[in-house]
């Protein structure tokens, strides 16, 4: 970890556009050096936060500390951190090498060691040879790391990423992710990663924040979040689940339809998630604890995977299985049976609204 980093509190943090609330009652810490990861949909407000962090928009009410200092009040450039945003915010009439500069000018950073810091920022990012090139002579990916540099270039103590990728193609988007990561253990910077794409939050993130109509919905690691969601929401956003109904009884947990799982959870009406590949699907057997009779609706064959909808308990369940080019596929209509391990099945804490963290 680099020794300049700094850890960042957010204490009881509202803000609100008019009378329309966008961050609700947000508590949170993310460690010195952690590579962390806001993750929601559209609307969620994980831009918004990320932006009330760097000091951009309105103020909102509660505590922002980076390095235990409450930057609330300050301007950006007083908060000792660098964004990079989605549209990247080149100046298209600068070289490489001006754009990479401007920062550093508009800090009144001494003229004699703009240039090394220039040329020091773009070797990290591997652009040195382009830096006399225009922003429109470079791909997209390569735009994305002079924006990047000129980040990198103002040594801040935090990163901020707003969507750095999503105007990348599929591809250079895993590409990019990776030497966006491998740039952040090399400087040690603490850095906050927006995202709308899960599968980038998984892969890049130490731990992320689930967030949802400006509440956070869960914080931790990529597989604590989907192996143990508090939520429905969370159990839906983050993969494909199965979400049943049910009811906790001294023999189990009761089903619709009068199944039984061996399942240990509290008395009373809950929910429970079963993830796709959890469940195993086969030829009909005798009905018994945590073994559903079912019936094939349809089937998706998604290359290294085949996707079943399969009718039991009284809803449809989504069952996942490895592909073998050996083993025939289940044909719709076909009757079968379903075994589900109890250790695999999440009973949920509450079935929507603000979790623990």
């Amino acid at each position: 970890m680099n020794e300049q980093s700094v850890g960042i509190r957010i204490e009881d943090l509202h803000l609100s556009f008019g009378d329309t609330k966008v961050l609700t009652g947000i508590d949170m810490e993310i460690r010195a050096g952690e590579f962390f990861a806001f993750l929601g949909p559209s609307g969620s407000g994980k831009s918004t936060l990320l932006r009330a962090i760097a000091g951009f928009g309105p103020a909102p009410r509660g505590r922002i500390l980076i390095g235990g200092r409450d930057v609330a009040g300050l301007p950006p450039w007083k908060r000792d951190v660098g964004m990079v945003f989605q549209s990247y915010a080149l100046w298209p009439h600068l070289s490489v090498r001006r754009n990479v500069a401007f920062g550093l000018e508009e800090r009144r950073v001494p003229r004699r060691q703009i240039g090394p810091k220039v040329e020091a920022a773009l070797d990290l990012v591997g652009l040195l040879p382009l830096a006399d090139r225009m922003p429109s002579q470079l791909s997209g990916g390569q735009q994305q790391r002079v924006a990047l540099a000129r980040t990198v270039a103002i040594e801040p103590k935090v990163l901020l990423l707003d969507e750095p990728l999503s105007n990348l193609d599929a591809g250079l988007r895993v590409q990019t992710r990776r030497e966006l990561l491998a740039l952040q253990r090399k400087l040690g910077l603490t850095t906050i990663f927006v995202t709308h794409d899960q599968e980038e939050a998984n892969t890049t993130s130490d731990r992320m924040a689930v967030l949802d109509a400006g509440v956070i919905q869960q914080i931790g690691t990529p597989q604590a979040l989907y192996d143990r969601p508090v939520n429905r929401f969370v159990a839906r956003f983050l993969g494909t689940a199965n979400i049943l109904q049910g009811e906790g009884t001294r023999e189990g947990f009761r089903l619709p339809g009068g199944a039984t799982l061996a399942l240990t959870a509290p008395p009373g009406p809950r929910d429970i998630v079963l993830r796709p590949q959890a469940i195993r699907i086969g030829p009909v057997e005798p009905a018994s604890r945590d073994r559903l009779p079912g019936v094939v609706r349809h089937r998706e064959f998604l290359g290294s995977q085949v996707r079943y909808f399969v009718d039991a308990a009284d809803t449809q369940l989504v069952v996942d299985t490895l592909h073998i080019a050996t083993r025939p596929m289940l044909e719709p209509g076909a009757a079968v049976s379903l075994a589900v391990d109890p250790e695999a099945v999440v009973v949920l804490e509450e079935s929507g609204g603000r979790a623990p963290i």
